[in-house]
């Protein structure tokens, strides 16, 4: 074999020998990794719990509010709370309340609200705001069908019974004097009643709701109710945190919502077996706001 012979055989093996080489390359190589996925998309927070409003409430104010057999507070302040709460889109809870220091609960923030048929007064507007009136009230005198109590002044010559802290408590307490011990001062109003009932005291004196509801589901007590000229009416409010301006305007338009529609006067026909003077007395003044009320002793 010459020379020449040689470098072509030497030629075709290096070409078949890279060709051989270039196969197993391509076989051999790894697969290309698979594209990653995509992230997934992040998941929407989830949205923040309603705010509750808590309500405090001394349930022993029946028909205003009380504890039913199962344990529920019911109540005419209780169902307009309700309805207001209603119309403004917001969520309520109401909390059984002591009534003493349940102002206190405001300014703690253990609580949001106060309804507990609590009059509305300019002391009390220094530390608390109030929403509009959703209840006109005054005070009457209890006394037994027996009794010769025609009036006020007649009272200064009895024990009389009151509920601590209260509007009954503010006047006799103006009749009697402040440090009287004639004054019988209780927990609630219908301990109170009770105590005229077993002869303890010689009268109570107490916002008319109480009293008349009183007297009507308690006919075996025969107790009569006497009116005073000297009285001086009265409206409840909603009490909220003094500077809560965004919860005042809520309750303030679902209160006045619920005045148009009818909704209050349904509640208060319940309770009440008639139609607010409340609303009868707005009605004509619709097109002109509503004179601010004459400032009142409270619960």
């Amino acid at each position: 074999m010459n020379a020449v012979s040689m470098s072509r055989r030497f030629a075709l093996l290096a070409v078949a020998s890279a060709a051989m080489l270039s196969a197993c390359s391509k076989q051999e190589a790894a697969p290309a990794a698979p594209a990653a996925a995509p992230a997934a998309a992040a998941a929407p927070a989830a949205p923040a719990p309603a705010k509750v409003y808590v309500v405090g409430t001394d349930a022993a104010y029946a028909p205003f509010e009380s504890v039913a057999p199962g344990g529920a507070i019911e109540g005419f302040d209780v169902d307009v709370v309700k309805a207001v709460a209603a119309k403004a889109g917001i969520e309520v809870k109401f909390v059984n309340t002591p009534w003493e220091g349940i102002f206190k609960t405001l300014d703690t923030g253990e609580r949001d609200m106060v309804v507990s048929a609590v009059t509305i007064t300019d002391e009390r507007k220094q530390t608390m705001d109030f929403s509009e009136p959703y209840f006109n009230a005054n005070q009457l005198i209890a006394v037994k069908d027996s009794s010769k109590v025609t009036k006020f002044d007649d009272l200064k010559k009895l024990k009389v019974g009151v509920q601590t802290g209260t509007t009954g408590d503010e006047v006799v307490q103006k009749l009697l004097g402040k440090t009287s011990t004639s004054i019988k001062r209780f927990e609630s109003t219908p301990l109170a009643l009770k105590e005229l009932e077993a002869g303890g005291v010689g009268a109570v004196v107490a916002d008319n709701g109480v009293v008349q509801h009183y007297i009507q589901n308690n006919p075996a007590a025969k107790f009569k109710s006497v009116s005073d000229a000297s009285f001086t009416p009265e409206q409840y409010g909603i009490a909220m945190k003094k500077g809560n301006t965004e919860l005042a305007k809520k309750v303030n338009e679902a209160l006045a919502a619920i005045k148009a529609d009818g909704s209050y006067d349904t509640i208060h026909v319940k309770y009440f077996g008639m139609k607010s003077t409340l609303t009868a007395a707005a009605a004509p003044a619709a097109a002109a706001p509503a004179a601010a009320p004459a400032p009142a002793p409270a619960k």
